[in-house]
């Protein structure tokens, strides 16, 4: 062994060891996690919310701190697998730049995992027939594998419920980080289906705490929601420009922190400190039956479920009548569930007062109408009807954490120009030279 061999096998060599393992442990010390975390993301991209793309875009550039295992479609408005793919189309523009600062996944590593899920939202039973998606997220979670498998719901339960319907032995392999609020009143069967049968799941149901992502009352100057845009991501490559293109570049992301709980803290303890926020054990779901209409001094919890229910003496003229329920300007379809019983299910995604109307084939429940009050804290008072649940968390309803009503927000919102800064040194390497 000569003297230039010598050095560098007992000099060099175990400090390129020693750097090595250094930067393989500052990359995952925020998180406490060994290893990168299996994510399957679960989003309503397309639909009539640009919301998705806003966070999609900010997965894509954190791509290389997630084992990407699935890019599922889900239902609601026009959303569909196409448009995944659209936005990796983008990413694979950006990659080389991405690429030189991290282990960014190819394009075609994402295209390979990007997977159709439901196009429509389960009535009744909260659960259908298995699609694309559903099917994947089986797949990924029943590998040998001792890592538990991420699923981010950006919008509908619709292929959760299936995959858990088709396989339950699976609930002890995932976790589940849902934005639930708004899409709470969309997927509210599937919803119920999982509450009823898989009190032991893994799950954080964020029902306003996310809104502390994009709630920018508290900041000032360069990275108010309005400005982000220009001044941190006009011309940064052709992710950071796109981004003009949803809410005219406006940040709402409000999906984003569901990924933002896996990029800081420790995501086993959902009650500790992360930038996806902090939350407390949720003993049970709140759940309202009314066999008659309500009126003003009807109070429920808000995000919690009511359900409506109809009877008629009429004869039964058609196998599958209609029922929906007009409210808040929206339609919100109910289902037959035979022997002259109808039901509609509704979750109000804010505090305050409501009104709404019946539309019916039978002309004994047609035009019935009422009124409610919803309240917070979620998740309200218990009650009989209630689910229990074991394993799940939901918003803290510490009075000192609230944004306005929306109760957890602080706990994200306290990060925002941490979480924003890292952000911003990404976008900088799409600069163009």
């Amino acid at each position: 062994m000569n003297e230039k061999t010598f050095f560098l096998l007992t000099v060099l060599f175990p400090f390129v060891v020693c750097c090595s393992y250094k930067e393989k442990e500052s990359n995952t010390k925020s998180t406490g996690l060994k290893s990168k975390p299996r994510v399957v993301v679960s989003t309503d991209i397309g639909g009539t919310d640009p919301d998705d793309n806003q966070s999609m875009i900010h997965f894509l550039m954190y791509a290389d701190k997630f084992q990407t295992e699935g890019l599922i479609s889900s239902p609601y408005g026009e959303g569909r697998k196409s448009e995944i793919l659209r936005m990796i189309d983008m990413y694979e523009k950006d990659y080389t730049k991405l690429k030189a600062h991290g282990d960014f996944p190819e394009a075609d590593e994402l295209r390979k995992v990007t997977k159709q899920g439901a196009l429509v939202a389960n009535l009744a039973n909260g659960w259908g027939e298995p699609t694309e998606g559903s099917d994947w997220i089986i797949q990924k979670a029943k590998e040998d594998n001792e890592d538990p498998l991420w699923i981010l719901v950006w919008g509908g339960l619709e292929d959760v419920a299936q995959a858990l319907h088709d396989a339950p032995e699976i609930a002890a392999k995932i976790r589940v980080y849902w934005i639930g609020g708004p899409n709470k009143k969309w997927s509210v069967h599937s919803y119920l289906y999982i509450a009823r049968n898989f009190p032991d799941l893994w799950m954080i149901e964020a029902n306003s705490t996310y809104r502390g992502w994009f709630d920018d009352r508290n900041s000032k100057g360069e990275m108010e929601n309005d400005l982000f845009y220009d001044n941190f991501m006009k011309g940064m490559g052709v992710l950071g420009t796109d981004f003009i293109h949803y809410y005219k570049g406006s940040i709402k992301m409000g999906d984003t922190p569901s990924l933002a709980y896996l990029l800081n803290g420790d995501p086993s303890d959902p009650t500790g400190e992360s930038w996806g926020g902090s939350f407390t054990r949720l003993p049970y779901s709140s759940f309202r039956v009314f066999t008659s209409n309500t009126s003003q001094s009807d109070t429920v919890p808000v995000y919690g479920v009511i359900e409506f229910e109809f009877r008629s003496d009429a004869p039964e003229t058609n196998d599958s009548p209609e029922i929906w329920m007009k409210i808040d300007g929206q339609r919100i379809d109910g289902f037959y569930e035979g022997s002259g019983v109808y039901k509609v299910r509704f979750v109000p995604k804010r505090i305050g007062n409501w009104d709404y109307v019946i539309n019916c084939e039978d002309e004994g429940i047609d035009g019935q109408a009422g009124k409610f009050v919803s309240v917070n804290p979620w998740p309200g008072k218990e009650n009989e009807n209630n689910f229990t649940l074991n394993n799940w968390w939901s918003d803290r309803s510490d009075p000192d954490l609230y944004l306005g009503e929306y109760q957890g927000a602080k706990t994200v919102s306290k990060w925002r120009e941490e979480y924003l800064t890292d952000w911003v040194e990404r976008l900088s390497w799409l600069k163009e030279l």
